[in-house]
């Protein structure tokens, strides 16, 4: 497959997914009704996943706003970005690689305020069912999937640690899919439509957790360097006494209320820290680097 090709059939695949997103995104009003947080996320994983996933940290931000909560769901990455800038939303969980593009897209009129201690350092898991593959050398003339190519985590990021290691993804693999998702991934490689596969540590290590992959059959063979990635996300023309409560909510959440510990495990989080733009410059530098941003 050459690089062109797969590069072209991706970015066709964005748009068609950017067209969906906005569709449904249509109810949401570009001036949102008084009292009302627009909150999405990146479709990292299934929309049940997500949904189930942020019903109790939405009804606790209700409670720390003052505000009703509402989730939005997108269809994918792209149109996170797009409802942010068109003020369709007032705050989203982003990857590093899609805050970098609201960033540009907004002409940093968006800000990250919290991620989980885990994001600092965040890794992505190459996987196989092969016996042959061990490294990741050995992945040429293979078939492999990637997640979303919006993905930090899923394609930028792993792309990068290939490019270090001499590997071209579309010139030195047979073939290159996209799944969508990191769930979506382990079913791809572990139903035999590819030979591996990339995802986050996260969402790997929850999906062995709940038995939902066997890692005897799909196996862990590399795990990258760490580098930042999620976080949550707000427009920054929200006013600043909104940001300050929505921060706070985030940082003062405790593992030792079972509550917040139900929130907390949901977002696989140890605890949320502040962060900072300037966090994802690194992400910025290796897209550009692997022609993802002009």
């Amino acid at each position: 497959m050459s690089f062109s090709a797969s590069r072209r059939q991706a970015l066709l695949g964005s748009a068609a997914l950017a067209c969906a997103s906005l569709t449904s995104l249509a109810a949401a009003p570009a001036v949102a009704a008084p009292n009302v947080l627009r909150v999405s996320a990146i479709p990292d994983e299934s929309p049940t996943e997500l949904q189930r996933k942020f019903a109790p940290l939405g009804k606790y931000l209700e409670a720390q706003t003052g505000m009703k909560v509402q989730f939005v769901p997108v269809s994918d990455y792209a149109g996170v970005v797009e409802a942010l800038a068109t003020h369709r939303l007032d705050m989203a969980w982003l990857g590093g690689f899609t805050f970098v593009q609201a960033r540009l897209r907004t002409h940093g009129k968006v800000v990250p305020i919290v991620q989980r201690a885990e994001d600092a350092k965040f890794t992505s898991r190459f996987i196989t069912t092969d016996p042959a593959v061990h490294k990741l050398s050995d992945l040429r003339g293979k078939t492999f999937v990637f997640g979303a190519p919006s993905s930090t985590s899923g394609s930028l990021m792993p792309r990068y640690y290939l490019q270090q290691a001499g590997i071209h993804p579309e010139k030195d693999f047979k073939t290159v899919a996209y799944s969508g998702a990191h769930d979506a991934t382990v079913a791809y490689v572990a139903a035999g439509k590819a030979q591996a596969g990339v995802l986050n540590t996260s969402v790997w290590s929850k999906l062995v957790e709940e038995k939902k992959v066997d890692p005897a059959k799909v196996r862990v063979f590399y795990t990258t360097p760490p580098y930042h990635d999620y976080n949550w996300t707000v427009r920054s023309d929200l006013s600043p006494a909104l940001i300050q409560k929505i921060t706070h909510a985030f940082l003062q959440l405790n593992p030792a209320r079972p509550a917040d510990r139900q929130i907390m495990e949901l977002q696989r989080a140890s605890k949320f820290i502040p962060t900072t733009s300037s966090n994802y410059d690194t992400i910025e530098k290796a897209a550009r680097s692997a022609g993802l941003l002009k």
